[in-house]
């Protein structure tokens, strides 16, 4: 078995931001070179928006930048061979980020698996997940105990992380999600393939020297 190098890198996400699963796609095509070591912060980017679910047209972008970010997404997807649904509602994400930061407690393969069903819950099949019922349904699907997924509602700690990497985006002057932070190289929004790589292999590099 080849040891891969590890790569440790920082990146601020949420499930309800198309553009994070994009780059959560590209960003796990480097496992083939790494052997990564991801700590997700997830922050909430709408926390105005109702768990029921609300027609896109609630975030009040203007038309034009709204047709130009779901052409640039549709562009993207095709790039990446992920069959998306149309984007035509959102939710408030809260809760999914923190059942995902329980998860966390749960094991590397258990949080993925949440954490690859939530997007894909989200942007492939429509489902709300602001919804509880359907969290639990997904989390329960990943092998999530009823405790866990509990607690991820009424612990406090599990709010104290979200508060802690809406702080860490402020030391890292993130203003947009996806970020990915690569020592200290700083990457957001719709980051290609190659320019992960380039930045993987310049931090590695630099832990060598």
């Amino acid at each position: 078995m080849v040891n891969l190098p590890e790569l440790r890198l920082t990146v601020f996400s949420d499930y309800i931001c198309p553009f994070c699963y994009v780059g959560h796609h590209r960003l796990m095509r480097l496992r083939d070179e790494y052997d990564l070591k991801i700590n997700w912060c997830f922050i909430e980017i709408h926390p105005e928006t109702s768990a029921e679910g609300e027609p896109v047209a609630s975030l009040d972008y203007p038309s034009e930048q709204w047709n130009q970010l779901m052409q640039n997404l549709e562009a993207v997807a095709k790039e990446e061979g992920i069959v998306m649904a149309e984007h035509t509602f959102t939710t408030n994400s809260k809760d999914a980020l923190l059942l995902s930061e329980a998860a966390k407690e749960q094991g590397r393969e258990k949080f993925y698996d949440l954490h690859e069903k939530l997007f894909a819950a989200f942007f492939v099949d429509s489902r709300n997940i602001g919804d509880r019922n359907i969290l639990c349904e997904l989390a329960a699907d990943s092998g999530i105990d009823n405790e866990t997924i509990e607690s991820a509602w009424q612990e406090e700690k599990y709010r104290q992380r979200i508060l802690s990497n809406y702080h860490a985006a402020s030391q890292h002057q993130i203003q947009a999600v996806p970020s990915f932070i690569f020592g200290e190289r700083k990457l957001t929004g719709v980051v290609t393939e190659d320019v992960m790589r380039s930045a993987a292999r310049e931090l590695v590099e630099s832990r060598l020297d």
